[in-house]
């Protein structure tokens, strides 16, 4: 999967931008908030339907102007496939696969695989349980575009029910009919919600593996690295399906009465969270910021090799502005082990990384939203 070329209009402080990108490293250089990480923005947007950066479109229109386009030409492994996403301010997004529209973000998902590492990332240690749910998400979402669908069908579910038990906490004279009908919701939350914890009991799992051993040779240390998935609702198998819908829904049938009184669904997916462990210890409280942030390195390369597992295919790689801050060490690893993948790396100097051939990579120096291949 590569990037062959992008087209920007009126995207961020890009009046009118064109671009063809090298198979294999593009360095973008340049002075800070000159529009270097806008263009990686722009390829993580053509991936998931969205900014990395901000969940609105009005903030990615260019001031004085009412609308934004990009457009990314993309070879894959089989065929050649062009992405476009016009918005205009205050309506709602259109997005095109191969000229056609689509009718949901979900049949986005899958079309151009991104892992993104950027100094934001961190917040995937320091931050709550929703940044990591976030990561999980996005990985299996690029994986299975039916995880997306699920995630949003349980997102609807979730309303529903959280609006009934306001409205059973209440105590209006349809108490018992609303309590009938709570049941049917019961039933449709820990259905989805039940497929939604297997997956991500199934996707650690494997992340875990694949983490270990690249820590080990990011850090040339021994230092153990543990991914453990923590869901909100005790299961003894978590591969395991009808375990799990049988744990859910005897959780959540117990704590009915709590539910009610709080208005609010207490347990399910939307509770889960993540540990990041080293020898042990909770990295978020424990670890130091190179523990955590070679920690949030490890799981952007696991991720990268369980998608080039599934799909046959290496995703597209976006380093914004954390390269350089890598040590020589951790620089040749990556160098090393994605030999054959295409990256874009954002870095204010102009750093030839010595161990990308020059056939490999190319420049592109940007300033005040002009760019300029070299």
């Amino acid at each position: 999967m590569r990037i062959k070329e992008i087209k920007l209009i009126n995207f961020r402080n890009y009046s009118k931008l064109q671009l063809d990108f090298c198979k294999n490293y593009n360095i973008i250089y340049g002075k800070n908030a000159q529009g270097k990480t806008n263009i990686l923005e722009a390829i993580f947007l053509c991936s998931s339907g969205r900014s990395h950066r901000t969940s609105k479109d009005n903030e990615l229109i260019k001031f004085m102007e009412d609308s934004y386009f990009v457009k990314i030409i993309l070879e894959k492994k089989h065929t050649d496939s062009i992405i476009e996403i016009y918005y205009k301010r205050d309506e709602r997004k259109r997005i095109k696969i191969n000229e056609v529209p689509i009718k949901k973000n979900g049949e986005l998902m899958g079309q151009l695989n991104t892992v993104i590492f950027s100094p934001e990332d961190l917040s995937i240690i320091k931050d709550g349980p929703l940044e990591r749910r976030r990561f999980i998400d996005i990985a299996l979402s690029q994986l299975k575009p039916t995880y997306f669908y699920d995630l949003q069908q349980y997102s609807r579910i979730l309303t529903q029910r959280n609006h009934l038990l306001k409205s059973i906490n209440k105590g209006t004279n349809k108490k018992n009919s609303l309590r009938d009908t709570l049941e049917i919701w019961n039933e449709k939350l820990v259905e989805i919600g039940s497929r939604i914890i297997l997956e991500r009991g199934k996707y650690l799992s494997g992340l875990n593996e694949k983490a270990g051993e690249n820590h080990h040779r990011l850090t040339g240390s021994t230092e153990e690295i543990q991914i453990v998935y923590s869901p909100s609702i005790l299961v003894e198998k978590l591969d395991d399906v009808n375990n799990i819908r049988k744990a859910f829904m005897e959780k959540i049938e117990t704590s009915e009465e709590r539910e009610i009184k709080n208005g609010v669904t207490l347990f399910g997916p939307q509770r889960d969270d993540m540990e990041i462990r080293i020898n042990n210890k909770n990295v978020r409280i424990y670890g130091s910021q190179g523990q955590q942030r070679t920690a949030v390195l490890t799981l952007k390369l696991s991720e990268i090799e369980i998608l080039k597992e599934f799909l046959g295919e290496y995703p597209i790689l976006l380093l914004d502005d954390v390269f350089s801050e890598l040590d020589s060490v951790r620089q040749n690893y990556i160098i090393e082990s994605l030999d054959n993948i295409q990256a874009f790396i954002t870095t204010t100097e102009k750093v030839l990384y010595g161990n990308i051939r020059e056939n490999n990579r190319r420049l592109y120096f940007v300033e005040n939203g002009m760019v300029k291949a070299e």
